[in-house]
């Protein structure tokens, strides 16, 4: 690569949140990460042309997973380039890109156990179709492991990285590593206090895979992620920064790994905390938000670690009794 590819961060307001989509300014650029169905108009175009770019020359739509605040923007985004990017994303989570129906029934299979709202699947719909602004075929499904050109010598490698979702994906610049995660780097969690992540063994490898081998020397977060004192880090990090953010996300994983065998193994317990049936892990690492605030990364978390005990405990009946 003959110099350095500049990035630019992209923001729109959403509730609570920022949402942060990454602007790769190559031969052919990109976006990583849509935003949410308004972001495309309200924060990419006039972004853009505050550094002198327009938002019809975006040839690449790079989505880091399938949640609906990084691909709620995609067919926006996708329709004010002329439908002339390619739509990038795992294969894993492409069925969120492709139904605005498959965000609910992820709710209703994760969250919907825990969360005592009789409309939570009426608001969970209103809330899709409002946010996503289309169902759409990718044009591309990665795996991990592919190299995208984007004119040049500009190249960007693709990491399979899930945990966060089953298609969580790194892109990563060749030559300068520049890191983008998306969600995949959870820390203490964003505005709700916690880390989300649907699969905790997958995610701590992938946390392991980014620090040992990937090694950034910028990373990209989606959101400004907190450290234990509930400062935020930003979005973008340094080497040093990228390196403790990644230690410290495996050192609270490891926590909550330890607490949540503890409690399972004795059985849980429902009881009229908001954090049933999980209320002792909360208070042993003294998490004290409110665990129904959406996306509620404390019980898609958790539901985690209880569904990994449940198999591991299927299989040690299975290995036992033959």
């Amino acid at each position: 690569m003959t110099g350095p590819v500049a990035v630019h961060p992209l923001v729109s307001p959403w509730g609570r949140f920022g949402l942060y989509s990454f602007f790769i300014d190559a031969p052919e650029p990109a976006i990583v990460d849509a935003g949410i169905a308004s972001s495309p108009a309200e924060g990419m175009i006039p972004a853009l042309e505050a550094i002198g770019r327009r938002i019809e020359d975006v040839r690449w739509i790079l989505l880091t997973h399938g949640h609906i605040d990084h691909l709620g923007g995609a067919h926006a985004l996708w329709e004010l380039t002329g439908r002339r990017a390619k739509v990038v994303i795992h294969e894993a989570d492409a069925p969120l890109l492709r139904s605005r129906g498959a965000h609910v029934d992820q709710y209703v299979d994760v969250r919907q156990q825990y969360i005592d709202n009789p409309n939570a699947v009426e608001e969970q719909t209103k809330a899709a179709n409002h946010v996503i602004s289309g169902e759409m075929e990718p044009t591309m499904l990665v795996k991990g492991g592919e190299t995208l050109a984007l004119g040049g010598d500009v190249t960007v490698s693709v990491h399979h990285i899930p945990g966060h979702t089953a298609g969580s994906v790194a892109y990563v610049v060749d030559g300068q590593q520049s890191v983008f995660v998306g969600d995949a780097v959870q820390i203490h969690g964003a505005a709700n206090g916690f880390p989300g992540y649907e699969d905790p063994a997958a995610y701590r490898s992938s946390l392991q895979h980014l620090r040992d081998d990937v090694r950034p020397q910028h990373l990209y977060l989606g959101h400004p992620y907190r450290g234990a004192d509930g400062v935020p880090y930003g979005v973008e990090l340094d080497r040093d920064a990228a390196r403790n953010a990644l230690q410290g996300s495996l050192d609270l994983e490891a926590r909550i790994d330890d607490a949540a065998r503890r409690y399972l193994r004795d059985g849980l317990q429902e009881t009229d905390s908001p954090y049933s049936p999980f209320a002792r892990v909360a208070a042993e690492l003294g998490y004290a938000g409110d665990p129904s605030l959406e996306p509620s990364p404390f019980f898609t978390t958790l539901h985690g670690y209880r569904t990994a005990f449940d198999r591991l405990t299927k299989d040690e009946e299975l290995r036992t009794h033959g």
